[in-house]
């Protein structure tokens, strides 16, 4: 699947997902020693990513293994502020306002 596995593919599909206009949706995978999204991630504009929790599942670190919940989104941002050497205001900002442009806010 997209959240496992080697990275090449993952990347692969997300540029070409970003191709058809589509956003890509960043939830607590990101987060995992193991999910190797950091490897492609840096090479992706944010302009293109929204924040996900993938609600109940796959929750961030340190909650992994728990029930996740739309509280755990600051452990998503944090990690994109990690991998794109950005403050969390401008990681906020941006993915913010990509998600009010994708949902017409």
């Amino acid at each position: 699947g997209v959240h496992e596995g080697d990275p090449a593919p993952r990347a692969h599909l997300a540029h070409r997902a970003i191709g058809y206009g589509l956003h890509l949706g960043i939830g607590g995978v990101v987060t995992f020693k193991n999910g190797k999204l950091d490897q492609f991630l840096k090479n992706i504009d944010l302009q293109h990513l929204v924040l996900e929790t993938d609600s109940p599942y796959l929750a961030p670190v340190p909650y992994r293994g728990k029930r996740n919940e739309s509280a755990y989104i600051v452990q998503v941002m944090q990690k994109l502020s990690d991998i794109y050497t950005l403050p969390e205001s401008e990681i906020e900002r941006i993915t913010n306002a990509n998600a009010t442009k994708i949902f017409q806010l």
